[in-house]
Parts: C-alpha cells; structure tokens; sequence
C-alpha cells in the first residue's frame, strides 16, 4: 500500500488572485474553487485555500521552473508581468538562476536550459524543500517513489511516472515561522484508516483531523494531509 501525492496545498490570503497568476505562469485549467489542475496524470494538482495569515519568512518548499519548454528569460518576463517581482535569498552575483516572489511574496527560481538535474522534467521541474536526509528517505517510502539522488545529506525523489522530482537539500536547515504556507495531499491507495497507521509506522505523527482529512506531520515536523475520501 502506498500513497499518491494529488495536490499541492497553497495557503493564500487571495486564493483566486494566486490561481489566476499561477495559471498564467504555467499554463493549465483552474477550476472554480481555486485548483490549478496538472496537465497530465504526472503531475499533482495545486490547491489554493484561503488562509489570514500573511507569509513569514521563507517558506519550506519552493518551485524550481525549468527551461526545458519555454527559454529562461521568457519566463521571466511573463512572470513580472503577471505581478511577480524580483527576491534576494541570499543568491550571488555569478548563480545563473533567476529568484523570484509571486504577488503574496511565495519565492521560487527559474532554472537556466542545460540543468541536468531538471531534464526532461515539467515547467515544475522540482519541488524544492528544506529537509534532512531522513525525511528524503521518508518520503521515498511513503509515495513508494524511487530516490534518484542521495548525496551528501541530499535527496531527490521522483514518479516512476515522470513528473516533477521532489528535493531536500539537507542541513542546515531554515528557522520555521508558523505552518507551511506549501503542504503535500496524499489519496490513499486503500483503506485510509490503515494508510495512516503505516505512514506513523514510517515515522509520521499524528497533528488532527480536518472535515475532508487527517493531518499528520512528516519527521521533519512538516505538516501534511492524508484525504479521507477521493
């Protein structure tokens, strides 16, 4: 038994206004209640739920857009345009990605052509998350994903699928400020009862439980959901 990760859960201050400026970005149909759908079944889809707390900080998981379909610059652009604009994380002159903050202040890079790492992936080429290693390992087993990179305290997975990968780039870590404004949704294959009790099994921990899911939290303390229904 394992979990399928469906949905990315966007907290949002304007959840429409960020749909909208995602969609632009990259493309695909959003749906009335704010859910930006993936364009093929190796994807997840991003749903953006109203939330009254500003962002704080960096967040824990950011997007890496790649260059594989669309040149870096051009991308850019429609980004600024959109209402992104320019975000200092500490980037030096000589790195070749760009960083932005979309109009609520959520950073992501875009990545330059010829990233290995990023080839023959998406517009999303990765999720990036500040993790450990062990949440990396966490993670693999969980969505019984293989790790296409483990490397100094580093770790990548991905669907056998394809799709964006998802990364951790391990210690040391960034101050926590409040929850993830960016939260996995899984579905389970099976028996939701029972997938919740393996994912504890594996070294989650029990947060609550929500009308539609069960929050729990992975090793690294990072607050996910497990839907009860699909």
């Amino acid at each position: 038994m394992a979990s399928r990760l469906s949905a990315l859960r966007f907290d949002a201050l304007d959840p429409g206004h960020l749909a909208r400026f995602w969609s632009g970005l990259l493309g695909g149909e959003t749906t009335a209640d704010a859910t930006l759908l993936p364009g093929d079944d190796t994807g997840f889809a991003i749903r953006f739920v109203l939330s009254d707390q500003p962002k704080a900080g960096l967040n824990q998981v950011h997007f890496d857009l790649s260059s594989n379909l669309s040149p870096q610059q051009e991308t850019v652009d429609r980004a600024l345009a959109l209402g992104a604009r320019h975000f200092d994380v500490g980037q030096k002159p000589e790195e070749d990605h760009v960083v932005l903050a979309d109009p609520e202040g959520n950073e992501f890079c875009v990545i330059p052509a010829g990233n290995r790492f990023l080839a023959g992936c998406p517009p999303i080429g990765a999720l990036s998350c500040d993790g450990t290693q062990a949440v990396g390992y966490f993670w693999s087993r969980a969505l019984d994903w293989p790790l296409v990179w483990d490397q100094n305290e580093e770790t990548a997975i991905r669907s056998p699928r394809g799709g964006p990968k998802v990364s951790w780039g391990g210690p040391p870590l960034n101050e926590r400020t409040g929850r993830n404004r960016l939260r996995f949704e899984l579905v389970p294959d099976g028996d939701h009862q029972a997938e919740a009790a393996r994912l504890i099994t594996l070294g989650a921990t029990l947060v609550g439980t929500d009308e539609d899911s069960t929050r729990l939290a992975d090793p690294d303390g990072n607050e996910f959901h497990l839907r009860s229904h699909q």
